[in-house]
């Protein structure tokens, strides 16, 4: 909501105050949880005045009393590869770790807006990982080792991947890996408190557009969940899985529905070996939000005929919630202007112009414009002969995105140039990341493809012309089929092959601060409340979206400056192999689904008919005249010219070796 002239600081003013209790609380240092920023592509404007912020809290020269023991090669892999507060040409008193989200992945040449702010020093920017392209693909996810006093954390990241696909790599055997701190220095495995951060779906109607908990490996001892905007920073713990899971929600409104009006907070996370204490900061520089339901057909006092009594009534509710959030309480730092948002079930009735309704409240709330917001019962647009008419069909609300993948199934089409998968891919690219050049990229990477294997079996045998479009047919069957290899081998495997390490962990909340105290070795983090969606709609508290987390650490003292002492080497991650000193060894998630071999089964039949397809092509008479005109001929002609024309390139390359 940059361009709001009421909301347009409140995304800044939330992070600048997340900073604010970072440095109040003397934390060690703030972790992000994802979608930093709203847009894929921030403005100008809102880079700077974020780069503000993160040089007025985190440059400084206080002390930075942990160390970083893995190989930060592996884990920030920049072109510096070092964790930002150890380079001598900067004085980072704050170190922020952050992941990328949803909103601020990276796209196009694989770099985002973090990266921006990873170059400047600024965030540690971890959990960036390299899927190889289409597939399903296969993960490691390394951790960063943190060490101060007698506590160790291993704080893993995964950062935003498309939820359809990482639910499938976690239910493809050996796809996702997660690499474990190994026994050096007298460490061992049961003496790391595990961290996890990511940026999934957490509840979904359909299950493969999100991530189950019980996905996750069991070794955790606790997890901070981004992406969802509502508020559930107090951990709960997962049933049979052993480890704890925050939500602290986005730091500010940004979609008006139910989820986002619960107030917002951030979590300070104190850790001292295997226990922890969490403390929940309420935010008090968030505008407030008042969210209201309306059934306009169970009121009693609205007619269905009187458009007047719909007026009163719907005003009467906007002046309760308008008197409530203006009712001053200890959280809030300053009076603003609220938003208010009343969905409104009109059915059986009309509708009314939402922005006339809106300009008596011109001044009184933040968002005039669209404190309305009509809709049907599910069941009245169902009912068979209801007639809906062309403004009720193109109303937002009920418009839902169709992916390309879905077109090609509902017109049982057959691709037989591209695949289907590259193309959602890319119009996904293209329409959410503003990357104008993913049609294009997709194009030229499987024009490649399919000139080098047409360029080596040219070798072996020579193609006539008219078999080389059945030959980029079959091309594409066969890239198609390499890619899926993985999934269809992984789903033989059974669940039973899962050895998830689950021994020596001390996650229980309760007798861990029974135990607790504060002493020179605790270390605190700050959960913060979705990382701003920074240059976004600001305000408001918590709810159901998706994106961000915020969190911080802190410690009592314990070094000077934040580089290895000699008594401390720097470790290396590695597979684990026998009879060797590695640090990291693999613990894999190996688990398979009747899901998983459901969507084999349909590969497999897909791929069937496509090549029952490619062989009638093969018996269809190559241009020859058996009962086609000339028309025929000449369109033959025409694809195979372009076709050629196409291949120009690699044959021009083939003579010049």
């Amino acid at each position: 909501m940059e361009k709001d002239e009421i909301c347009r600081f409140d995304s800044f003013q939330a992070f600048e105050e997340i900073c604010s209790l970072a440095d109040q609380n003397k934390v060690d240092f703030i972790l992000l949880g994802g979608d930093l920023f709203h847009e894929n592509k921030p403005s100008r404007s809102t880079l700077v005045r974020t780069i503000e912020i993160l040089r007025r809290y985190c440059l400084n020269d206080q002390p930075v009393k942990f160390q970083v023991v893995s190989d930060q090669t592996v884990n920030f892999p920049n072109r510096f590869g070092q964790v930002n507060y150890e380079d001598p040409n900067f004085n980072v008193g704050l170190p922020v770790f952050t992941i990328h989200g949803n909103h601020d992945d990276p796209a196009g040449d694989n770099l985002s807006a973090i990266d921006i702010l990873s170059a400047c020093n600024l965030v540690n920017y971890f959990g960036k990982m390299d899927l190889g392209g289409s597939g399903i693909g296969q993960i490691a996810v390394y951790p960063v080792l943190i060490k101060k006093g007698i506590t160790s954390v291993a704080l893993y990241g995964l950062g935003n991947i498309r939820d359809e696909r990482l639910n499938r790599m976690f239910q493809t055997p050996h796809s996702v890996q997660w690499m474990r701190p190994g026994t050096q220095d007298g460490d061992s495995v049961s003496d790391w408190f595990n961290i996890l951060v990511l940026h999934q779906n957490r509840i979904k109607t359909n299950p493969k557009s999100a991530i189950n908990e019980h996905f996750l490996p069991r070794f955790l001892d606790f997890v901070v969940w981004g992406h969802e905007h509502e508020c559930l920073v107090d951990p709960q713990e997962v049933p049979g899985m052993g480890f704890h899971i925050t939500q602290p929600g986005s730091s500010v409104a940004t979609s008006l529905i139910d989820g986002e009006a619960k107030p917002k907070h951030v979590l300070l996370l104190e850790i001292k070996g295997n226990q922890y204490r969490p403390t929940k900061i309420p935010l008090r520089s968030v505008r407030p939000f008042e969210y209201a339901e309306v059934v306009l057909k169970d009121e009693a006092d609205v007619d269905p005929n009187d458009q007047a009594s719909v007026l009163e009534h719907l005003d009467k509710i906007v002046r309760n919630l308008i008197e409530k959030s203006s009712q001053p309480t200890a959280s809030r730092s300053e009076s603003k202007l609220p938003l208010i948002r009343i969905k409104v079930d009109y059915s059986g009735f009309s509708t009314i112009n939402p922005q006339r309704f809106g300009q008596k409240y011109v001044g009184k709330v933040a968002n005039p414009q669209d404190i309305l917001i009509f809709s049907k019962s599910a069941k009245k647009r169902q009912t068979a002969g209801d007639h809906i008419d062309d403004s009720e069909k193109l109303r937002p609300e009920e418009l839902n995105q169709q992916t390309i993948e879905a077109l090609v199934a509902e017109s049982n089409l057959k691709m037989e140039i591209l695949p289907v998968d590259d193309l959602d891919i890319a119009l996904h690219d293209f329409v959410n990341k503003d990357d104008k050049m993913a049609f294009y990229s997709c194009l030229q990477r499987n024009l490649e493809e399919t000139r080098s294997k047409l360029s080596s079996e040219a070798d072996q045998s020579k193609i006539e012309e008219e078999d080389i479009i059945v030959k980029i047919s079959e091309c594409m069957q066969d890239r198609v089929k390499e890619r899926s290899l993985r999934s269809k081998e992984g789903s033989r495997f059974t669940s039973s092959s899962q050895n998830l390490d689950t021994g020596g962990k001390s996650v229980a909340a309760q007798s861990s601060l029974n135990s607790f105290t504060d002493d020179e070795d605790t270390r605190e983090m700050l959960l913060g409340a979705r990382s701003t969606d920074v240059g976004r709609k600001s305000s408001g508290f918590t709810g159901p979206s998706k994106d961000s987390t915020d969190v911080t650490k802190r410690g009592a003292p314990k070094r000077g400056r934040g580089r290895s002492t000699s008594s401390m080497k720097q470790t290396t991650l590695s597979f684990s192999q026998p009879r060797s000193s590695t640090v990291i060894h693999s613990e894999e998630v190996a688990s398979s689904s009747e899901e998983e071999a459901d969507a084999n089964e349909v590969v497999e039949n897909s791929e069937e008919e496509s090549a029952q397809q490619v062989g009638r092509k093969r018996a269809a008479p190559r241009g020859r005249g058996r009962g086609r005109g000339s028309t025929a001929k000449r369109g033959r002609k025409t694809d195979i010219a372009s076709i050629q024309s196409m291949m120009s390139k690699d044959d021009d390359d083939s003579s010049g070796e």
